[in-house]
């Protein structure tokens, strides 16, 4: 496979292209985003599942930059509310939602709910010479009455791993990172890319 220089990340969320940055900086990768291309079109994640949101995103920047291109999905997958948010989780509170509205929305409905059961899962699909490669990273854990936490973004505030006391937004970056569900897919794609 030959040497790879830049990737292109399809987000223009700045939490996402930081993380991901750092993930790839040891690697000598440099990461361009839809911040580098800010006349395009954005491309409409209407797909059913994380999968196929992934793929479009992948799939339309590899055709407009001819680079090597990356799209992920994440979805919050709540038991007690039949895997909800899910593939709405960015929209939960409507389509201009903040973050907080879409916590605060999920906060009301868990309200009284005992199951707090919950996952976070991202689907990351690689896209290179018409080759199409797809990498998914779970972390279960629970979803907390109140918030906890000011790093991190989305629902990281309520979120606490299994086997942790403190929520994603109570971690550093390196110790999330490590065990997000991000992580863990992009683990796999740096493991595909070595």
């Amino acid at each position: 496979m030959p040497q790879l220089n830049t990737l292109f990340l399809a987000s223009g969320n700045p939490h996402k292209i930081g993380e991901l940055q750092q993930i790839l900086e040891p690697l000598g990768i440099h990461l361009k985003s839809t911040l580098d291309y800010p006349d395009a079109p954005e491309v409409e994640e209407d797909q059913p599942d994380l999968k196929g949101n992934a793929l479009k995103k992948a799939r339309f920047w590899y055709h407009k930059t001819g680079l090597p291109s990356i799209a992920d999905d994440t979805g919050l997958e709540v038991e007690a509310l039949d895997g909800a948010p899910g593939v709405y989780s960015a929209r939960y509170a409507g389509d201009n939602a903040t973050y907080q509205d879409n916590v605060d929305k999920l906060l009301e409905e868990m309200e009284g709910e005992k199951n707090r059961a919950a996952q976070f899962r991202t689907v990351i699909a690689y896209i290179t010479n018409e080759e199409e490669h797809l990498f998914e990273g779970v972390c279960k854990g629970i979803i907390l009455t109140e918030e906890k936490g000011t790093k991190g973004f989305g629902y990281d505030p309520v979120f606490q791993p299994e086997g942790y006391n403190e929520t994603f937004a109570e971690l550093d970056a390196e110790e999330k990172n490590k065990i997000s569900h991000r992580g863990r897919a992009l683990e796999k794609f740096l493991e595909f890319l070595k």
